[in-house]
Formats: C-alpha cells, structure tokens, sequence
C-alpha cells in the first residue's frame, strides 16, 4: 500500500516511522522536512497533487487552518485520515466531496514505535484500520468527545515525560549518577504502566505506599503542592488550546 503524507510535522513523522516499509510519499508546505523523511524512511517528496494521484491512503497532516487551501490539491484522494485537531467529519466531508472515505485520527508518539493510542472517529474500511492496528491501541471515540480523548491521550506522554524527569533529575541532585538515575525511572514507568493494565490507579498507590514510609510522605508532599491541580488545570488548558 502507498501512503501519502500531506504535512510532514511531528506526528506524521512518528505514523511514518511506525509504517517503515510501507511505500510512502510526502509533501510540506516549503520546511524541507518531506524530503528529509523520504531519504530517511524511503520514498518521495512530491506535490500535494502528485501524492492525491498516486496514494492509496492520504494522510492529511496540515495545520487546521491549511485545510481550505489544500483540499483543492487533494481532490483525487479517495481514502482520507485527517489528522486535524477541530475540522469536524462535516466540515471535511464538505471539502472532500469525492472522497469514499474519510476517518479522523488522533495519534499519540508512541506510534513511532508501535506502541501508541490512536484515537479513531468515523468508519474506517478494514484496510485502514488494519494500519491504524499496527501502530499500537486504536480506540473508536464518539466525535462529540475526539477532542477531550486526543487531549488525554495525545498530550499524556509530554506530561508523564516530565514527571519522569522530574523524579529522575531529584535522584541525580541526591547523589544518583544521571543516566542510573533516568534508567531507574525509566524501568520503573515500564513496569507501572504494565501494572495498571489489571490494576486501578489508586489499588497500585497503595500497593507501594504503606502508612508512615517514604512513599507515603512523597505522596502527602505531592499533595501539599498541588500535583493533582497542576495536572489538571494543565489537561484543561490543551483542551482548550485545541478547539480554538
């Protein structure tokens, strides 16, 4: 199957480095970036017009605001993933009018390595689910509520990521070499996040907090600070970033 990339920012770099060994083809909007993934992965940086021709699959990976100057480039394209935060299924069904299918996708960078969560609104056909399926979980969400689990989902691993450092920078500033102190958090997310497949949030807390230890006064500290408002407040703000 030949993929096309309309756009060729972060995560359509993450889906293409997940599909390697797929044919692919793709276009930027002047950043050079198409031409870099194509030496990179395999395949070419061609027009938006070329790929629409040429594609079994497009990848609609622009800037929201792009969409009204691209969709003349694309009408050929008959299988579409939007990758566009906010363009609702109505709004590109009405820019795409040829199209026999059009699906929206929410991936997050764990896709890069074939293990991401894709958020999937729309019917995909068994082929593009089939691609979607290799690149991690794909979870079929509602449209009135894509945005709030791309926000979850999509934006989860910049804020875990910085947790982790958080951590991993302490033990270094208590006398952890650096790199021990980063694999230790590593591995010890690894095995968290293979726990609470089977395990409820505040079941592994406890699990590993015991009245009067160390990871019950870390926990309180936590608390005292506002960790959990913190967090909240900053899911808000993505959310609202997004449906601007």
């Amino acid at each position: 199957m030949t993929i096309g990339f309309v756009g060729a920012g972060r995560i359509a770099a993450a889906l293409a480095r997940g599909w390697a060994g797929e044919g692919m083809l793709f276009s930027d909007s002047g950043s050079g970036r198409a031409r870099g993934l194509a030496e990179e992965l395999g395949g070419e940086a061609l027009a938006n017009e070329e790929i629409a021709d040429r594609a079994d699959l497009v990848v609609l990976a622009v800037e929201p605001d792009a969409l009204t100057a691209v969709a003349p480039e694309l009408g050929a394209a008959q299988r579409i993933v939007s990758l566009l935060a906010g363009i609702p299924m109505v709004q590109l069904r009405a820019a795409f009018p040829a199209a026999a299918e059009i699906v929206r996708a929410l991936p997050n960078v764990g896709v890069e390595v074939r293990r991401g969560v894709i958020c999937l609104a729309g019917d995909a056909s068994p082929e593009t689910r089939k691609l979607l399926d290799a690149l991690g979980r794909v979870v079929e969400v509602p449209e009135e509520r894509f945005e709030i689990a791309s926000t979850v989902a999509g934006c989860s691993p910049a804020y875990l990521a910085l947790a982790l450092e958080a951590v991993a920078d302490a033990g270094a500033d208590a006398g952890l070499e650096a790199d021990l102190a980063r694999e230790l958090v590593v591995e010890a997310a690894v095995g968290t996040a293979e726990l609470l497949r089977s395990r409820d949030f505040a079941e592994l807390r406890n699990a590993v907090s015991t009245p009067g230890g160390s990871t019950e006064a870390g926990l309180l500290t936590l608390d005292d600070a506002g960790a959990r408002r913190a967090f909240e407040a900053a899911v808000a703000a993505s959310l609202e970033r997004m449906r601007r």
